[in-house]
Order: C-alpha cells, then structure tokens, then sequence
C-alpha cells in the first residue's frame, strides 16, 4: 500500500482568507489603505520613454578629456593616498605617462581636518578625499570670496594668495608648494588652456571639435569638420519588478458585493510596486540617480543646514533650462526654515492640485525614498529632465501582455488544485542621464537645525 507525500503549504489558511475578505463585504466599507502609499511625484514629473528592444543606448560625440570624472582612492583616514588612474579626472593630464603619474602620487600629503579649520602651509593642488572645501580669496572690495569648492572626488588648482577652510570633517590631499620645481611640467599643463588631446582639437566640454570658419570676404579654403562618436556608448537595460498574487477563487466569486476582490488585491499589489519603483529610481546602484551623479556635479552645503546660497550653487551646475529639485520632506522643511530666518521664505506654485515650495522658480518635489543618516544628513537632487533638452528620463516598456498600465502588466498564471488562483504583476523600467551636467547633488544636507526667533 503507497501514501501520498504529504503536501505543505505556509500560505494564509482558509479561515485567514474568510476573515480578512469579510472586512470588504459587511457593514459600509472604503477600500483598502494603505499607508505606505504616497503620491510619487518623482515618477509623474520624469518624462518616460519607450525602450521597445529592452536596451536603451545614449550615442555621445566622442570625448577625449572628460570634464565630469572623480578621483579614485586607496586607504582611508590618514592613510588615504591617490592612485595614478585617478590624474585621469584632470584633463590636462590624460596624456600624462603613467610613471610620471605614479611619481606625482606619491608627492601629495594627506590631512584630516575638522569643519571650520583651515589647511596648514601652502598648496599647489588639492584633492577632496572625503568632506567638503572652500578656497578664499580676496575680491576687489577687500572681502573674503569663495573662489573655488572641492567636493569630495574633486579637485582644485590652487593660487598663491589662497585660503583653504574645511566645511566639513574632511579628508584632503595636498600637493606641497615645496614640489613646484620637481614637478615642473605639472605647472606648464595645468597653466596652458587645454586645447587638443593626441593631436585632434577639443572643444571647452572635451569633446572632439568640429571646426567652422568666420569670414566677411574672400574664397577662404573651408576647414573640413566630420561628427566623431563614441566607440563604446552606454547602454541601459530595462529592471523588472515581479511578484505572485495568490487568492482563492471563493474569496473573488463570494465576497466581491460592493468590491471587487481581486481588483482590490491587484491595486494594492500594483501600488506597493510602484513605490518599490520609485525607490530603485534614485537608490538603485546601477542606474538610481543618486548614485549616477558625477563626483563633479556633487556639492557640499557650506555650514549643513540647506541654505539658499546652496540650492543656488546647484543652478548653477545645471543651468541649461533645470526642471525641479528631489529631496525629502525633512530638507524641504530645513530649507523653509533657512530661508525664513534669512527673510526670503519660498514663494508655492500647485502642481497636479498640490501646492509646492519653489526656489528660483523651481519646485522642490518632496519623496520620502531619499534616504536620512542616523545623523540628521540627506542629499538634494536638481534636474534636468526629458530627452530633447538632453537631461533624466525614465525607461519602460510599453505595449507588453497583459498591460493593465503603461509598461505595467498582469498576467493570469492559472489556478491551483486547492482553488488559488496566481496573477503575475510585472514592472519593466529603468532611468537614464543623458549627459552629465542634466544633474547636480547636494551633499551633507543637516535636517536638524531649528532657530530661535524669540
């Protein structure tokens, strides 16, 4: 005599699925709330485009001195030191050997600073391992005036006259003024404008030129000008969000009087998606735009609290036709306040039947996924959005089987032999920046900071 194997299942049990379906069946109902729900304004305000292959590609002019890149470290603390590829960061020095790079590595002096102190000795290039820097100088009036701030992964080529003061705690690296002789050609390259790369011509962005004449008269001979590209663009692949909703046929076919059951079970779903969505668009480690800002377009806040000198310096790194601000509604409330105490409060517009605090004209859109240090810290984001103005844009796939929502599908998966019916709900998305300066980042952004006004 044979047994048949004994069948587990950890799902909700009958009387589970009986007692929460009668929640929506007796007395007068809403629908179901749900409290993780919010109104996703970074995902209405992005612009979406159709990736019908699953590969979205950014073609690019060729760049031979990339202006956008960071510096690369080893170490950490005292012990940070450079390493040669990071020289790679400085355009004038991507045709640089790699010995003399090794050679120059070694040279620099690491120091760890506290917020409000300044450098000791004098400089001739600083690199930002960690933490933030402002290089003072005096102005014609005789005053102070930032002439330069190093974030982190960023450098600075130094004047004489300067004064460097530390924002942060931070991590710097100096090039003593003691190495000017030993390092001669470094002054030579820095100090020449950077005009062409192995011999072809370079635009201010480190693009391959393309060159046009001017001329009033004559038959001048023409310059001859071909559109290079880049030979290896990046690609982006579509990301899939996917679970199983599992419910029992008795559920829908007898409790579904005033809602439907499945459809209640489908919208909640689809909602917690979304807000997964959301999340990965700024946190994601491949394409989240968090992470996908470059070290040159990352800002340290000057004192911590968001100020709107800040939320200015980033305007000013995207100030080709900028869209909207993204932070949390902690750095919203911090700028109002800083802004408030220096007697300028925001002025609101309303988007989509919400008010919103504006800078500059800007809203500054509130999402609860950018995430808050046990410190008090937090980042803001300034973008530049949609593809004809070259900015962020968001990646689906629509037209799929099953689509319940643009790039957004539900599929039935069958039925089981204990009566449970599977419905597969599936995301395809992703983002991508097209050109580096459509996004800037505000960095140790301090959330906490209250004022007195008695």
């Amino acid at each position: 005599m044979t047994t048949s194997p004994a069948v587990s299942y950890n799902g909700p049990t009958a009387l589970d699925r009986n007692l929460s379906a009668r929640q929506l069946s007796t007395a007068h109902v809403t629908r179901i709330q749900n409290l993780a729900h919010t109104p996703r304004w970074l995902h209405r305000l992005l612009p979406w485009v159709n990736v019908g292959g699953g590969v979205f590609r950014v073609n690019r002019r060729r760049i031979l001195a990339p202006q956008f890149n960071g510096f690369i470290f080893s170490g950490e603390g005292k012990k940070t030191t450079l390493t040669p590829e990071g020289f790679f960061a400085v355009p004038a020095l991507t045709d640089v050997e790699h010995k003399d790079l090794v050679d120059l590595a070694s040279a620099f002096e690491t120091h760890v600073v506290k917020a409000g102190e300044e450098l000791p000795g004098k400089a001739i290039f600083l690199v930002v391992a960690s933490g933030g820097v402002e290089e003072l100088v005096h102005g014609s009036g005789g005053k102070s005036v930032r002439r330069a701030l190093i974030g982190a992964g960023q450098y600075s080529l130094l004047t004489k006259e300067g004064k460097l003061k530390a924002l942060t705690d931070s991590v710097v690296l100096v090039l003593p003024r003691t190495a000017e002789s030993r390092f001669a050609w470094l002054g030579k390259k820095l100090s020449t404008p950077l005009r062409e790369v192995n011999g072809q011509r370079i635009n201010t962005y480190g693009e391959a030129a393309i060159e046009a004449l001017e001329s009033v008269d004559g038959e001048q001979r023409l310059p001859t000008a071909f559109v290079d590209y880049q030979p290896n663009p990046r690609e982006y692949y579509l990301h899939t969000l996917q679970t199983v909703l599992r419910t029992h046929t008795r559920i829908t076919d007898l409790y579904s009087n005033e809602f439907d059951q499945l459809r209640e079970q489908v919208r909640i779903v689809i909602d917690v998606i979304r807000e997964r969505e959301e999340w990965e668009l700024l946190n994601n480690p491949e394409f989240g735009l968090l992470n996908e800002t470059s070290p040159a377009q990352r800002v340290p806040t000057r004192s911590g609290p968001p100020t709107p000198d800040d939320l200015d310096e980033l305007i000013s790194r995207v100030w080709k036709r900028p869209a909207f601000f993204v932070a949390h509604p902690r750095a919203i409330a911090a700028f109002g306040r800083e802004a408030t105490r220096r007697g300028v409060p925001p002025a609101t517009i309303t988007l989509f039947g919400s008010p919103f605090l504006t800078w500059r004209g800007l809203p500054l859109v509130p999402s609860d996924k950018i995430p808050v240090s046990d410190a008090g810290e937090t980042s803001i984001l300034l973008l530049r959005t949609g593809a004809e103005e070259q900015g962020v844009v968001g990646l689906h796939n629509t037209g799929i089987t099953g689509e319940v929502e643009p790039g957004l599908s539900v599929r039935y998966s069958g039925t089981d032999q204990y009566s449970v019916a599977s419905h597969l709900i599936t995301r395809y998305f992703s983002a991508a920046i097209l050109v580096e300066d459509a996004i800037a980042r505000l960095d140790n952004v301090l959330v906490g900071n209250y004022h007195d006004y008695t």
